[in-house]
């Protein structure tokens, strides 16, 4: 017999050679009916695992989302199948699991359809049916790269060479397929109940536009058909509320063949831009930051200190000036730095709170520019706390209750991480330690839940990072407060301390938007184009009935403008019906109504997008209630 310590910590006595499908089995029959893998000793393994005596094992079921990776890894498996039945001379390359699903890259000859999704969906599910077992088998590496040369697959072969030199190769057999893999994997393929498979995409080779492109297959899969239709659903929706159409149907912004990647803001964009600077710069003051504003464009030599000339060279746009070379910054950091240098600081003046919404640019490759989303140039609203070392805690928990407000203006749920240092970093022990239990310690004094990502960090320290969760559920990474040692003593900042001595600022590195043209991409997509009126770049839209009552739909028109209320006026001589689908259809939240009877009566008729056609009423009655809406920013 050995002993066994599960998850709660108790213990079990079991059989020995006991696996752990056996184990889950002597704890009950019902989690044996539910378990998917286990986890010993902090790795995952197959229920076929044979367990140790000592060993710690958690029992994971499909409620736990480790499990569901499995269970999606082994789906990609299960797709490789299907696509070798069909596809006799197909070859494979690699086919791990993702958020929400996996893929699969295949080399083969003809290009793949959406009706041949169908085909190979269909076959996947025939092999669920025949319920095969995914069979472990470890060998030699000569004799691994034997039995993929037999069966010609050539990218295997290649995979297996430059595997690190092990005793053995592990492979995973199901039925007729068998594939290279470290597992682990479901016990057979009936555990697969929800999937489907979405779309093909080229993939090169090991991702180098030198090699040959293959064919990416990608799929989902969840663990109940319930989460599978929700999934597709939210796919469905997130597609409606793409931003790049909603953008350009509601005329916030749109890109040019001359500039590639470069986003144009068009008049309402830069509306809605500027009220999140406005809204941004508000707060900010209330907070006792300072703003400034550095060169779009600086010396090699500025970059070289700050480490990004060799650390970021690729990703900058270079000129020379008088035969020096310079570049268009990339972040607004080392200029912020010099700001600081311009004149001495004493520990009277800390904490130091600088923000700037500067411009910088990025060269990210064609493939990866994604509308606003993924551009060369945006403005990001930057700041840079300089601060003593016992001031670290508390100014660590104003950034976050001030990221809190901004988000909670939108309607945002968010969770935190937290990354600890990494194996490449900067810096003494002392100074990592005393960063890291910093931010945890802000943490914990504001009873916020965090996940730790373990050697995630920033090479120059430990950060928090915000995800934000959108209407149908989508994260977002925006913002983010950094810890940094590394630029004060690169640039040789310098404060006189009390002990009338010079010493080294610390200087936290944050943004609470990220880049605000992304941030707008995920406003557009989180309320579907319908903003909230402190937010609407059109607040109300007027609709005469005809053109006789245009002077008298002008005068609305400035009395709204005189309050601040952005406003248009449809002068287009068209039916209202017409007019007032044209006015739903650009999300605007107020649509007043002029006809015969609101001219007699001096009144305005209203529709609202929240509650429809609400009738007759006083103009200085929607003043009154749009004006609350901005001053609260109501949603």
């Amino acid at each position: 017999m050995i002993n066994i310590k599960l998850k709660d910590g108790s213990i079990k006595e079991i059989a020995d050679e006991s696996s752990i499908y056996d184990l889950a089995n002597s704890i009950s029959k019902n989690l044996a009916k539910v378990a998917v893998v286990g986890e010993v000793n902090g790795t995952l393994v197959d229920l076929t695992y044979k367990l140790k005596n000592n060993d710690e094992v958690n029992i994971l079921t499909y409620d736990d989302e480790k499990a569901v990776e499995v269970i999606r890894h082994s789906t990609s498996h299960v797709m490789a199948q299907a696509v070798k039945r069909i596809y006799k001379d197909s070859k494979l390359a690699i086919g791990p699991a993702i958020n929400n699903g996996f893929y699969y890259d295949f080399d083969i000859e003809n290009s793949l359809s959406n009706e041949d999704l169908d085909k190979i969906e269909a076959e996947m599910n025939k092999i669920i049916d025949e319920n095969l077992s995914f069979e472990r088998i470890d060998i030699s590496r000569d004799e691994a790269i034997k039995l993929m040369e037999e069966k010609g697959e050539t990218y295997k072969v290649e995979l297996i060479k430059d595997l690190p030199e092990a005793e053995k190769i592990s492979l995973y057999k199901q039925g007729d397929y068998i594939d290279l893999c470290r597992g682990p994997h479901i016990p057979s393929t009936k555990y697969i109940k929800a999937f489907k498979l979405l779309s093909v995409a080229g993939a090169y080779w090991r991702g180098n536009e030198k090699n040959k492109m293959l064919q990416r297959v990608y799929g989902v899969a969840f663990s109940s058909k319930k989460e599978l239709e929700v999934h597709l659903h939210n796919l469905e929706e997130a597609k409606k509320r793409d931003h790049r159409k909603l953008g350009k149907e509601l005329k916030l912004f749109t890109f040019a063949e001359e500039g590639p990647g470069f986003p144009f803001m068009l008049p309402k964009g830069v509306i809605l831009k500027n009220t999140l600077i406005d809204f941004w710069r508000k707060l900010h003051y209330e907070d006792g930051y300072v703003e400034i504003e550095t060169p779009i464009m600086l010396n090699k030599k500025l970059w070289e200190t700050s480490g990004h000339w060799y650390h970021y060279r690729e990703n900058m746009y270079t000129s020379t000036i008088d035969e020096e070379e310079f570049a268009l910054k990339p972040m607004n950091c080392p200029g912020g730095m010099l700001v600081y240098k311009s004149e001495s600081h004493s520990y009277r003046d800390f904490p130091m709170r600088v923000g700037e919404l500067g411009r910088v640019h990025r060269h990210e490759l064609s493939g990866a520019l994604h509308g606003l989303m993924r551009v060369r140039a945006f403005t990001q609203d930057d700041a840079h706390i300089f601060m003593l070392p016992d001031q670290i805690k508390s100014e660590i928990k104003g950034v976050i209750n001030l990221i809190d407000k901004v988000y909670s203006k939108f309607g945002f749920k968010y969770n935190l991480e937290l990354s600890t240092r990494p194996e490449d970093s900067m810096g003494s022990d002392e100074e990592w330690e005393l960063a890291e239990s910093s931010l945890k310690g802000a943490l914990d004094e504001l009873n916020l839940e965090y996940k730790i990502n373990e050697g995630d960090g920033a090479f120059y320290g430990p950060k928090i990072d915000f995800h934000l969760e959108d209407s149908i559920g989508r994260t977002w990474q925006c913002g983010t407060i950094q810890l940094d040692f590394q630029l004060p003593q690169r640039f040789e900042l310098e404060y006189v301390g009390s002990d009338g001595e010079k010493h080294r600022p610390i200087v936290i590195h944050r943004v609470v938007f990220g880049s605000i043209e992304r941030f707008i991409g995920i406003l557009i997509e989180h309320f579907a184009g319908k903003f909230p009126t402190w937010l609407s770049p059109v607040q109300v839209k007027i609709l005469p009935i005809s053109n006789k009552f245009n002077s008298y739909s002008e005068k609305i028109k400035d009395k709204l403008s005189s309050e601040c209320i952005r406003v248009e006026i449809d002068q287009k001589d068209e039916k209202i019906g017409y007019k007032i689908r044209e006015a739903r259809n650009e999300r605007v939240p107020y649509i007043i109504i002029i006809g015969e009877k609101e001219e007699a009566e001096n009144n305005i008729s209203l529709r609202s997008r929240s509650n429809g056609d609400e009738g007759t009423l006083n103009l200085e009655d929607l003043i009154e209630r749009i004006n609350n809406e901005v001053k609260n920013k109501a949603l």
